[in-house]
Parts: C-alpha cells; structure tokens; sequence
C-alpha cells in the first residue's frame, strides 16, 4: 500500500515562503546587510552574520545546475525514478527542488526551469521546477 507523500511542517521562520506559495509566487531571504539571497531559509544570513533576512520574490526562472535521477526512493509518496536538483536563478541564488514535467533523461545541467506550484493534498502549493517552453 503506497503512504502518502508527507507534508511541510512550516515554522515561524519558512511561513512566509509556504503564504507566498499558497499565491503561486516564489519567495527567498534575502540579507539587509550583504544583500545576498539565503537559501534555504536561516534566522541570519550564513555570509555576513546580518540579522533576519527578509524574503523578496524573485523571478522563477532558472537553469540546472546539478541533479540527480533517484531510482530507489525510501521515502513515501515519491515514486522513482524522479529528479531533484540545484537550480542556479538569476537573482544569484541557488535552490534545491525537483524537476518534474519531463522524463528524467531529459533533464541536463543547463536546462532552462521556470517554478511550477501544484498541491500536494491536504498541505497546498508546493514548488516544483518544469522545462521552461
């Protein structure tokens, strides 16, 4: 019997990504201080030290910078084989996430990706990374 994939457990610190989600929108820290994006989501930047970083949107658009095809999954509500991988964003940031809508062979470093949002039941939008057309 498959068990479904778990949910997200939001924090004070990542609720303002899962809201922006919930508005198909994709949001990361970004330091007040050293102006570089944090991911994923810290209480102060890992670069400079600066205090809470802020969440801006950024664009949604980026390209593979590595992945990895799993084909053996030990956790529920993923079914092999299926992608994840590190998208470069042009904003400067690197995000880690799936990459979904195509085979996994045809994903390569240096695909081009825009952020898709599809609910996951009984949580809400979650991001995926699609080829962009």
């Amino acid at each position: 019997m498959d068990r479904p994939r778990p949910s997200p457990a939001p924090t004070p610190l990542t609720e303002p990504y899962w809201t922006a989600c919930r508005r198909g929108e994709l949001v990361l820290q970004r330091c007040r201080e050293c102006a570089r994006f944090v991911h994923f989501p810290e209480p102060s930047c890992p670069f400079c030290g600066g205090a809470e970083p802020a969440y801006e949107a950024v664009s949604g658009h980026g390209q593979v910078h590595t992945f990895s095809v799993v084909h053996r999954s030990f956790l529920p509500g993923f079914t092999p084989p299926y992608v994840v991988a590190w998208i470069d964003l042009p904003e400067g940031a690197r995000v880690f996430g799936d990459v979904t809508g195509c085979p996994p062979e045809d994903v390569r470093i240096g695909m081009p990706v825009r952020v898709t949002f599809d609910d996951l039941d009984g949580f809400g939008p979650i991001p995926h990374w699609r080829p962009a057309a």
